[in-house]
């Protein structure tokens, strides 16, 4: 499991002092970066190798500004070319938010899908739930 923590921003707010439902997404997005270096190491956007097919968010509690938040983000499943990724947002020891994202590794060259390599799924098992 990778973990990432994140000190909401005032701007992160909606007119309800909650953190906004848009926020999320890219929290998770970002907290995603540990698992792009099993295909980018370096994370050059020249070399890429990822797409985000899909993401699903779930708000199951409610998120503050003025409190630290930690991102755990670990692998839900292994395929031949794309992997399941869960995340969740916990906040003073309460879940706020989950979510689901599948990524596939495409090579943009040709336009297609690649498999995942032997070590690249390796790399994912370690991060498995």
């Amino acid at each position: 499991m990778f973990t990432q923590q994140i000190s909401p921003a005032f701007y992160d707010t909606d007119g309800l002092g909650h953190i906004n439902n848009t926020r999320v997404p890219q929290w998770f997005e970002a907290a995603r970066n540990d698992l792009f270096k099993i295909f980018t190491p370096d994370l050059d956007m020249k070399k890429w190798q990822l797409i985000l097919a899909r993401i699903e968010v779930d708000f199951v509690g409610e998120l503050f500004y003025g409190s630290d938040v930690e991102i755990r983000t670990t692998v839900s499943r292994i395929g031949g070319s794309s992997f399941g990724v869960h995340q969740e947002v916990w906040q003073n020891g309460s879940l706020g938010a989950k979510g689901e994202a599948t990524m596939v590794r495409y090579d943009f060259a040709a336009g297609k899908t690649m498999p995942l390599s032997e070590e690249q799924k390796a790399q994912l098992q370690a991060h498995m739930q």
